[in-house]
Formats: C-alpha cells, sequence, structure tokens
C-alpha cells in the first residue's frame, strides 16, 4: 500500500478541515492534526485545531482521541482513507476529504537580497566529516524533509547605488524594511515569511528574527552575508544552518536551551537543551564537545519535538503573523534560585531608587566570579537570549520580558573574570519588548535576571526592586502618558528610526521635546532624537529600492549635547551617548572639540567615583575612540 500521509482537505457544509495524517512516510510521528475553518459568504475564519497524539491504525483507518482548542461534542476523530481521497469525522462531524499534498504545511517564502550578498543555494552534507545520510540540501529541501513545503517567490535584488559606504544594518533600520515589505500582507495571519539577505548586522550577528508586537509577528527574518559569506564547504554549511535556523523562529521554534520559556512549557533536551541535534542549537555551544561535535553528530534535522511542532502545532501557534513567540500569554513563573550552584559565578540585577511614571526602565546586569577565576561566555544582555528577565508586577503577574527583535549570535567569544577583570556589566533597556510596556502602572516591581553559563549552567540573580512613583503633578502625568504610548515604546527598543510607522511616536516625543523640554523626562526623548539623528538612516522601501538619508549632524549635536550635560541617564548608556556625540562633533569637522567631549567622558565619570577597573575601561574606550575618528576625518 503506498503512504497515506500528507494533508488532506475537504468540507462538511459551511465547515472547512485541513486534516494532517502523519503514519507513515519520513520519520512519522503516529499522530493526526487538524485546523478547522467556518466560511461564510466570501469569508472564511479560522475555527480551531486538533491533535491526535496517539493513534492506532487498521489498513486504511486510522483513529484516536484529540486534544481540542475548542468544547468539541466528541473527541474521538476517524479516518478512512482510500486512495487520494479520505472521510474523517472530527468532532460531530463527517468531512469528505481529497488529497491535497504530500506535505503536511506549505508556507510562502519571499527573498530579498541587497546587491553584493550572494543569496545560499545549497550544500552538500556529505562535503565535511558528519552522519550518514550524505544529499544536497537547499533550505526548501531542508523543510521538505521535515514535511514543510516553502514555495519559493521570485527573488528581488535591492540596489544600493547612492547608499554610501556604511552597508551595515541596525535593527531600526531591519523594523522599517518590514514595516514596508509587509504593507500589502495585511493584519492577518498567513502562511507567507519574508527573508531580507542583507550585507552586515551593526552588531555583527549572523542572522535576526523580526518579532515585535502587531500584527507582523514571526513574518520576517535577516540574515547577513558578510558573517557567513565564502564558496567553501564550511561556508556554505554555516549559511545554511544560519537560514534553516532563523526561518525556524518564524515557525514559532524557540532556540534549544528556551524550550522550557514556552507557553506551555516544553521539556529540555540533554544538558539543558545544549544537547539537543537541532537547527535550533547553537553549534559552538553544543554539548557535550562543541562545534567540532556538533557537526560530526547533526544529521541536518530538526529533533522529534520540533517535528511535531511544525507538522502538528495549532494553527495559530504555527502560523506567521498569529501567535507571539513561544507563548500567547507570557505568564511565566518567577526564576528560582538553584537548589545547587557549584558554577562560581553571580549575577545581580541593579536599579536606581525609583523610576518616574512613563520614564524608560533600564537595569544594570552584572557578571562576577566568587572564588577562583571563571572562563564564562560574554553575551549578558537579554536581547541575545543568554541572559532573561522576569518582572513581577504589583498585581503578583510575572511575565518574561520579550525582546522586540531577537538576535542569534553564532559565536560566543570568551570572557575571564578574574582580579583583573572582575565583573563584566551590561545596561538593558525592559520597559518595552514584543508584549508592549511592562511597566505601565505606579507600584513596585520585583525584577530577577537568570544567565545560561557557557556550561550550561543557569545563574539566578536575587531579586531588584523597581519602583516607579506615582505622578505629582498634571504635568508629570501629561509627559507619562506621552511616554508610554505604544510607537514610543518601540523608538525606545530602537534607539530611533524614520519608519513612517512610528511616525505618530516620534510625534509625540518632539511634543514632549518642544512643550515639556524642562521636563526630567525629556532627557530620554532628546537621547532618541539625537540618535537617531547621529547615523544614517537606510530606508527599504514599498519599491524594493534603498533610500539613504545622512546623518544629521547638527540634530544630533543639539539633542546628544543635552543629554550629556544632564548627565541624568544610567553611566552605560551616558558612555554610550558621548562616544556618539563625539563622533557627531567629528564629523561636523571639529576634532579637536570631538577629542574634548571624550576627555570629558573621563571627567564625568571619574566625578561619579566608579572603581578604578571600570574607569581604566572607560579612558581605554576614549583613546581606542579617537584614534578610530582621527582615522575617519584623516
Amino acid at each position: 500500500m503506498p503512504p497515506i500521509s500528507g494533508l488532506y482537505r475537504g468540507q462538511d457544509g459551511e465547515s472547512q478541515l485541513d486534516l494532517r495524517v502523519d503514519v507513515d512516510g519520513k520519520r512519522p510521528t503516529g499522530r493526526l492534526s487538524g485546523d478547522l475553518f467556518t466560511t461564510t459568504g466570501s469569508t472564511t475564519a479560522y475555527h480551531g485545531s486538533f491533535v491526535v497524539h496517539s493513534t492506532t491504525r487498521q489498513g486504511d483507518r486510522v483513529e484516536g482521541q484529540g486534544a481540542f482548542t475548542f468544547a468539541a461534542p466528541d473527541r474521538h476523530v476517524t479516518v478512512t482513507i482510500t486512495e487520494d481521497s479520505a472521510t474523517a469525522t472530527v468532532a460531530g462531524r463527517t468531512y469528505g476529504l481529497h488529497r491535497a499534498s504530500p506535505y503536511f504545511r506549505s508556507v510562502l517564502l519571499e527573498q530579498d537580497s541587497v546587491a553584493g550578498a550572494v543569496p545560499f543555494v545549497s550544500y552538500d552534507t556529505g562535503a565535511l566529516q558528519g552522519p550518514p545520510g550524505r544529499r544536497t540540501l537547499t533550505v526548501a529541501e531542508a523543510y521538505a524533509e521535515a514535511g514543510v513545503e516553502l514555495r519559493i517567490a521570485e527573488p528581488g535584488v535591492i540596489p544600493v547605488d547612492g547608499a554610501g559606504q556604511d552597508l551595515a544594518w541596525d535593527d531600526s533600520e531591519l523594523h522599517n524594511a518590514m514595516t514596508q515589505q509587509f504593507a500589502s500582507f495585511g493584519d492577518q495571519a498567513a502562511w507567507r515569511v519574508w527573508l531580507l539577505v542583507a550585507s552586515k548586522h551593526v552588531g555583527g550577528f549572523r542572522g535576526i528574527m523580526f518579532d515585535y508586537n502587531d500584527a507582523c509577528q514571526r513574518q520576517g527574518a535577516a540574515v547577513f552575508h558578510d558573517a557567513i559569506k565564502g564558496e567553501s564547504p564550511q561556508a556554505q554549511r554555516a549559511q545554511l544552518r544560519t537560514y534553516v535556523h532563523e526561518l525556524g523562529h518564524a515557525f514559532n521554534l524557540l532556540h534549544s536551551w528556551q524550550k522550557n520559556l514556552s507557553r506551555p512549557p516544553q521539556p529540555l533536551g540533554p544538558h539543558g537543551g545544549f544537547g539537543d541535534l537541532s537547527w535550533m542549537n547553537y553549534v559552538q555551544n553544543y554539548q557535550p564537545g562543541g562545534e567540532r561535535a556538533y557537526w560530526q553528530a547533526f544529521p541536518f534535522q530538526f529533533t522529534d519535538p520540533e517535528l511535531v511542532h511544525l507538522r502538528h502545532g495549532f494553527f495559530r501557534d504555527v502560523v506567521m503573523g498569529a501567535n507571539a513567540f513561544g507563548t500567547g500569554a507570557a505568564e511565566i513563573d518567577p526564576f528560582e534560585q538553584p537548589v545547587s550552584d557549584q558554577s562560581g559565578l553571580l549575577l545581580e540585577v541593579r536599579a536606581k531608587d525609583f523610576f518616574e511614571y512613563g520614564e524608560p526602565v533600564v537595569v544594570e546586569l552584572k557578571l562576577s566570579y566568587a572564588g577562583e577565576p571563571r572562563t564564562t561566555h560574554g553575551h549578558l544582555h537579554p536581547d541575545t537570549e543568554f541572559t532573561q528577565v522576569s518582572i513581577t508586577q504589583p498585581s503578583g503577574r510575572t511575565v518574561l520580558y520579550r525582546p522586540m527583535m531577537r538576535h542569534c549570535v553564532d559565536d560566543s567569544p570568551e570572557i575571564r573574570l578574574d582580579s583583573g577583570n572582575p565583573a563584566m556589566y551590561r545596561s538593558a533597556y525592559i520597559g518595552h519588548g514584543r508584549d508592549g510596556h511592562y511597566f505601565q502602572q505606579p507600584g513596585d516591581y520585583q525584577v530577577r535576571g537568570q544567565y545560561i553559563g557557557a556550561d550550561g549552567s543557569r545563574i539566578v540573580s536575587a531579586p531588584c526592586l523597581v519602583r516607579v512613583r506615582h505622578p505629582i503633578t498634571t504635568t508629570d502625568a501629561r509627559v507619562g502618558e506621552l511616554m508610554l504610548g505604544e510607537e514610543q515604546g518601540k523608538l525606545f527598543s530602537l534607539l530611533g528610526s524614520d519608519s513612517p510607522a512610528l511616525r505618530s511616536g516620534n510625534e509625540a516625543l518632539e511634543e514632549v521635546i518642544e512643550c515639556y523640554g524642562e521636563h526630567p523626562l525629556a532627557v530620554y526623548a532628546r537621547m532618541v532624537k539625537g540618535l537617531n539623528a547621529e547615523r544614517e538612516f537606510k530606508d527599504l522601501g514599498a519599491d524594493k529600492k534603498l533610500h539613504v538619508r545622512p546623518p544629521d549632524t547638527g540634530e544630533s549635536i543639539e539633542q546628544l549635547g543635552a543629554v550629556a550635560r544632564q548627565a541624568t541617564v544610567d553611566n552605560i548608556t551616558l558612555n554610550m551617548v558621548m562616544r556618539r556625540l563625539a563622533r557627531a562633533v567629528a564629523r561636523r569637522g571639529d576634532l579637536d572639540l570631538a577629542h574634548g567631549v571624550l576627555d570629558d567622558m573621563v571627567s564625568t565619570f571619574a566625578a561619579k567615583g566608579i572603581n578604578d577597573i571600570v574607569l581604566g575601561r572607560i579612558r581605554q574606550q576614549a583613546e581606542l575612540t579617537k584614534r578610530a575618528l582621527s582615522a575617519e576625518t584623516s
């Protein structure tokens, strides 16, 4: 009997069923699943989904008890298949079906590349040492092996004429590109995804999944050619993994070590997830044995639980543009201290005494060692997802901070913590993320951090009190409201943007500057406006042409200069602001004054009384920045 697995489609009156039969063929999971839709007039709406995790089969009949997303009058599912047709009884209704595809799901992939960034083609899995099962894999074929059809749209090439020398993309520019490219898709869930092949990211990442809190969730990703380019087998292998990995996030697959943070939580694989031989793991963190051991054993496939999700996850948990990444509700249990911790690492979350209503909440993360010196990786910022932050709100609800953009880091530089380098620090804006604003109400919040070390250890901080004060005056209340808009939160996350999709947010921050410029919170509006003006801004419009707005040095010097003089932002942010201010001054042609800004930066931090080791690093930063600015202007 030929294989019967695949997608079957049919209806009973106004009810339409997409049924997935997965009982034979390549890597069968022994499941049935389906999505139900209701047709009314000329419209079709999603009704619900089900999955049968345990089936019995007798000849052409497959059946079992289903788990439904809705209250089904009868949970028993029965399917009888005859050649290319089937009859299914689901939730008390009987459907006549035809075999629509040997694949379980079908997705349209639209891929655009910036001129000079050559898209990946294919990789011969036998070109380098690895497990048996040699074949030539494209991205589409990698997903086809998982039972998912990627239909490739005509690729587009984006010219870079007039783009200048800076082809490094930042999150703000990528966010703008997504809003422009996906405007034609509409605000609905759909099996389509956009992939941008760009030159490089300012942070040096290999890939990024666009993941923000509107109707475009999980609908796009970018890969950065300069970080993975090359024609060697090693480069082609890295390209294949990066493309499949980033698109995996669009299907709502988490990193291997983060599956316990999904809702409902999923069990972690061996070694806290780092032992998974999966597209979704990081090769350099594979345990045991690291990158070499990973490639020697990796079969170029998803794990069994990931396969179940791709084929049988409920519709809204998988389809692009529907449920949020990892979970719909984002509610979690607070991080708990391990019963035993022999890692020798200490994590602290620190915040200032209080925040005003509407003030961007920034915390400082500090990782130090206790006892013997330790070596670990340097990914301490929560945007790279080796560190997570939980927030217990005044209501008692605990949520996970989820960055607006999720960065995938394919290298983990080692950091040694010892007497000469006792701690590393990161400043993190956690006031806004994919779920919106996290500190919208006055009151007391408890913030905890969890750092996942190079060996998989999970280091949990003590709780940090974050206190948001009630507004005292009507002006405080008005400024707070202007700061707490959804678009304003995105602008703080992105450190500014020219995107038309964020126009009203920029107008609100401009109102803060123009009408309430003396208010203490105006410094944050000035910072966002100044940082955005200081850089050039690449606008990839709906016409698929790249337009570049040059830096506005006058505006950036005015706004960042005010931020530097006020010096009320946190130390790490102030350091960044003053270095960006120096760059703007140098671009205006006054190199001596730019060097003076950097000297002022050192003096400012010396006056704050920070410890000698950190002050030494700041002095070194200042000197390196002076050399870089001198080279740029020579």
